[in-house]
Formats: structure tokens, C-alpha cells, sequence
């Protein structure tokens, strides 16, 4: 089917769009050429869900080094605590939703609560309600990595705007929530059928991790749901099929600020911010991208 059926076809065509696109898929093609990728591609595979797990932890709140995610077994003794093990119970479980998706995006992402709170809670896997609240998308201020500027800078099309940070606007209502969440799933499940095919898997990730994070879904936890189902989205999308670009990563690396600014581009909807948007959630793959590479190398060099 033609992909003038897919809403989402003209957002590959914004300026600097094609361009992002392009680099990330020279980018994903290159690691999945690595040797070490073709008798060790399991365990790379694992190396990137407990990275990105950490990372999405700490973009929630809990910014844990690497040897400490490693290192402890209990995760519920406090609110910091409790996210990294619900970055940990996501990452583990995400890659194997991938069959519900194709036909109920809603249900993986209900699952992918209930794995963060815990089938104990009352609201778990529940969309909040009229009156309920939810919790900040960015707890904590993180700083870009050293050296990230250079490596990862936005082109004029795809750059956000300067200036201060804005803030982001209250969470939508529930009425808005349960229907823009319908429209969503929607569109996704007609790609599953062969609708709107040829819309790049950047794309496609962006904007369901841009939507996610604008709508807030649930009362807790919207921040693991929404980068893990942009992750879900490149594995079934056929762009990172072994899951081993941890976008999350890159995210950290390019720090808040620079997340919270694009996330207001796509919550402007205009063209530029749109643009914006995709440039970035672009800019952090490829970061990932980086980051599985050195793993590869390590491997390769025997220290893994």
C-alpha cells in the first residue's frame, strides 16, 4: 500500500529529517556489521537492555552508576530504588512483547506498567483517571556528557530552538488521554498490516515516544514506558531487530535540558518542532549506537 496513507509519511520529508534518518541507519548498519556481532550478539543484546536500563532510570530520577545496577539484587526499599527495578523489569520484558504490539500497543504498554509498579498496586496497568495525578517527567537535572556537543550536534534543521528551557504544560485530561491513546494504537496496528510501510523506523519512534511522553498515560513510571516502547517500536519497525542501540543512553548523554527543549518542539507541533524532535530522539540512537560499539570492541578485546 502506498505510504500516502500513513499521517506519519510527511514528517520524514521536514527539513533535516532524511538527513537524520540516513545517518542513523549508516550508524545501526555498521555496528550490526561488527564480528563480534556475529557469536556474541546475545549477550551484546543483554549488555544494551541493562544499559539503557540505567540510563532510563536515571532520566527518571535515579541516576545509579553501572557497577551498582550490577551489583544489587533488592530493588524496593525506597522511591529511587524502586525505579531502577522497574527500568530492570521493563528492559528484561520489553523485547519479548513484540507480537501483542503488532495488534494491541494498549496492552503492552498496561503490561509495561503493571511491570513497573507491581501487580500489587491497585492502578497498576490502570491509564489514570479524571483527578488523579502524575509524576514529573524529569525529576532530576542531567548534564550532557563531556565531548557529546561535538560528536552529536544538531544541524540548523533539526537544532531546537535556544534560550531558556520551557516548561512543559500540564498532562492532558483523561477524556483526551483514552482518545488520543485509541488514535495511536490505531495507527500502529494498521502498520502492522502493511499500511504507511515505507515511514522510516526513526520516525515512526519518535513520535510514538513524543505522544507518550506528552500524554502521560498513568499516574507513575511514564518516562521507562515511553522510551521502552520507542525501543519495542525500532525492533518491530526492522531497524534495530536485536535491540542493541540503547537510545536511553544517548538521552542521558545529550542531558535534560536538551531533552526537555525538544520534547517542547513536539508538544508545539509546528513543522520546525517536529523536526526538532525526530533530530533529536535521532542524535541519542546514534549515541547508543557509540555505546554498544565500545562494548563490541571490549568484547572483542577480551575484557568482556
Amino acid at each position: 500500500m502506498s505510504t500516502g496513507t500513513d499521517p506519519l509519511a510527511p514528517l520524514a520529508q521536514l527539513p533535516g529529517v532524511p538527513d537524520a534518518v540516513a545517518e542513523v541507519r549508516k550508524a545501526v548498519d555498521r555496528l550490526y556489521g561488527h564480528r563480534v556481532m556475529r557469536r556474541r550478539a546475545a549477550e551484546v543484546t543483554s549488555e544494551s537492555a541493562l544499559r539503557g536500563a540505567r540510563a532510563s532510570a536515571a532520566l527518571a530520577g535515579s541516576d545509579w552508576s553501572l557497577e551498582e545496577v550490577r551489583r544489587r539484587s533488592d530493588f524496593g526499599a525506597d522511591p529511587e530504588t524502586r525505579t531502577v527495578g522497574a527500568a530492570l523489569r521493563i528492559a528484561a520484558e520489553a523485547g519479548q512483547l513484540l507480537s501483542i504490539w503488532r495488534h494491541s500497543p494498549l496492552q503492552v504498554l498496561a503490561r509495561l506498567h503493571l511491570l513497573a509498579v507491581g501487580d500489587a498496586d491497585l492502578v497498576a496497568g490502570r491509564p489514570r483517571q479524571a483527578g488523579e495525578g502524575v509524576e514529573d517527567l524529569f525529576p532530576l537535572e542531567l548534564k550532557p556528557a563531556e565531548g557529546v556537543a561535538a560528536d552529536a550536534a544538531p544541524d540548523a534543521a533539526t537544532a531546537a530552538p535556544a534560550g531558556p528551557v520551557p516548561a512543559l504544560p500540564a498532562a492532558p485530561g483523561a477524556e483526551e488521554v483514552a482518545a488520543r491513546l485509541d488514535q495511536l494504537s490505531r495507527l500502529l496496528v494498521a502498520r502492522a498490516d502493511g499500511q504507511g510501510v515505507g515511514t522510516p523506523a526513526l520516525v515512526v519512534s519518535s513520535i510514538v515516544h513524543g505522544e507518550l511522553l506528552a500524554l502521560r498515560p498513568f499516574g507513575s513510571y511514564n518516562g521507562l514506558i515511553a522510551r521502552a516502547a520507542a525501543r519495542i517500536v525500532l525492533i518491530a519497525e526492522g531497524l534495530d531487530p536485536k535491540s542493541i542501540c540503547p537510545a536511553e543512553v544517548g538521552l542521558v548523554e545529550l542531558g535534560t535540558d536538551a531533552y526537555r527543549r525538544a520534547l517542547a518542539g513536539y508538544l508545539a507541533g509546528t513543522p520546525e518542532g517536529l523536526a526538532a524532535w525526530i533530530g533529536h530522539c535521532g542524535r541519542a540512537l546514534r549515541l547508543g549506537v557509540r555505546e554498544s560499539t565500545a562494548v563490541c570492541e571490549a568484547m572483542q578485546r577480551g575484557m568482556v
